[in-house]
């Protein structure tokens, strides 16, 4: 005997077992999580290093290159995107998807760290930022230009007022200026005049140091503005 001669021996035991498979069919399809936009993360690990004074191939050569490598060889990266310019070295290691963002954090961390005592004495220590955002991050860009200030100026400007004003805002993550035009001061050494006073290019180093000193004298405040000295 078939199994269809049941159901036709049977019309009602037919009818009643296809009206329930509707009914499950029914609340099948109202239960799947269809979504027009389905939410979708896009983990990324920064790494960000600043070497004041270096120009974008000293910062890829002794910076950006050395820690690509190093970061490379930790587990879950999909691929890695590295920036080089002047000042500024930026890596962006983005995931496997389903990947444990929190378990390459600490992997990349580690790696930095080990890689960060072959870097530039200068520069600063790497920093490693975590990003898990649906659908990357939400970037605005603002330029600034100016008739009277050099761009070292604007630069300066930069750092001590907008930067700070823009990354109080609510809301904002970071506030980075790129393309920046920072000081810098290069000092040619004389061998005779050196050997003549019994120096040698460390104290030339350890007395520009002691004068390269920043603080704080104050600031100038009116109605509608301050600007810090």
């Amino acid at each position: 005997m078939n199994f269809t001669d049941t159901f036709i021996r049977r019309p009602v035991l037919a009818t009643v077992v296809s009206l329930l498979i509707v009914f499950l069919g029914l609340r099948a399809f109202d239960s799947l999580s269809l979504r027009e936009y389905p939410e979708v993360t896009y983990p990324v690990i920064n790494v960000t290093t600043v070497y004041p004074g270096a120009n974008a191939e000293l910062i890829q050569g002794f910076i950006t290159r050395p820690l690509e490598r190093a970061i490379a060889k930790a587990e879950g990266i999909d691929y890695i995107v590295a920036h080089s310019e002047d000042g500024l070295s930026r890596i962006s290691a983005h995931l496997q998807p389903g990947f444990d963002v929190d378990a390459a954090f600490a992997d990349i961390s580690g790696k930095v760290e080990e890689e960060r005592r072959t870097l530039p004495r200068d520069a600063e220590a790497p920093v490693v930022q975590k990003e898990t955002g649906a659908g990357g991050n939400v970037l605005m860009f603002l330029s600034f230009s100016s008739e009277v200030l050099t761009p070292q100026q604007i630069t300066d400007y930069l750092d001590r007022v907008v930067q700070p004003l823009l990354s109080t805002v609510k809301g904002v993550g970071e506030a980075r200026i790129d393309g920046g035009s920072t000081f810098a001061m290069r000092v040619w050494l004389d061998p005779a005049r050196l050997a003549a006073f019994g120096l040698s290019a460390a104290d030339v180093e350890q007395a520009v140091a002691r004068n390269n000193v920043q603080s704080a004298a104050g600031n100038i405040r009116s109605d509608y503005v301050q600007f810090h000295l």
